[in-house]
């Protein structure tokens, strides 16, 4: 099935709802379906629906993380330099696509937690990775650790992936841990998430990156994309070096 067999319809009271609470309904010639848009799976099962929705909504992050990467490397004149980068959470290629066209890749490895993502990884961006992962990272099997450890990885990036249920802080924690120190980490994390009243775990687990494991070089406030409202929703994009391993309590 392609994207253009299927109709999203944006139900009025969908435009009310919290971002982790939104859905819209597919519409095919066998009926329709209620989905999430954190039901990542059900997008990746669609050959270009991820793309095309997230157009639509102005979905930024791939191009404002890989981009404040770059530049930081720049700043430190590293930005020649091969990487070997993990795209943890890589979904269906797309950080992985702009990896490829803005870094001088050595290796591009994805990660995810979804069989779905792999497949469409493959199906829409086959000569994007060299490698591909389907690994729940929260409690890694220990042969699946020492795969990836083998790629000796100097770059981490992740978008639009921590929280909500998606990525958990030991599963962040756990892909952090495999990079080499001094390595580069890119991510982006809803700006709600670095607040006091955050109840994930994550705005903790800055503060534990920032207390002596983590040279923070970059952290600024964007628009992430649009809401089924047309409101913005905003994200911190945060790019930094790699001091030591992180615990997560």
């Amino acid at each position: 099935m392609s994207a253009c067999s299927v109709e999203i319809v944006i139900p009025d009271e969908c435009r009310l709802l919290d971002q982790n609470e939104e859905w819209v309904t597919f519409v095919t010639e066998e009926g329709e379906r209620k989905v999430r848009l954190h039901e990542y799976g059900r997008f990746f099962e669609v050959d270009g629906l991820y793309d095309r929705f997230y157009r639509d909504l102005q979905c930024r992050s791939p191009q404002v993380v890989c981009g404040a990467l770059k530049d930081q490397m720049a700043r430190c004149g590293e930005v020649e330099e091969p990487i070997r980068a993990l795209d943890f959470g890589a979904g269906n290629g797309q950080v992985g696509e702009m990896l490829n066209r803005q870094f001088n890749c050595e290796a591009v490895v994805g990660l995810d937690i979804l069989p779905e993502a792999r497949e469409a990884a493959d199906r829409e961006r086959p000569d994007v990775y060299v490698d591909y992962h389907v690994v729940d990272m929260a409690a890694p099997p220990d042969p699946a650790v020492e795969a990836l450890a083998r790629w000796d990885f100097n770059t981490l990036v992740t978008v639009a992936a921590l929280g909500y249920g998606d990525i958990c802080t030991q599963a962040f924690a756990n892909a952090y841990n495999l990079l080499a120190a001094d390595g580069w980490v890119a991510f982006n994390i809803k700006d709600r998430f670095l607040s006091d009243t955050d109840d994930t775990g994550f705005h903790q687990t800055i503060d534990r990156l920032t207390d002596g494991s983590f040279e923070m070089l970059e952290s600024r406030r964007y628009r992430h994309r649009l809401s089924l409202a047309g409101e913005p929703l905003h994200y911190y994009v945060i790019v930094g070096r790699k001091s030591r391993d992180i615990e997560i309590n």
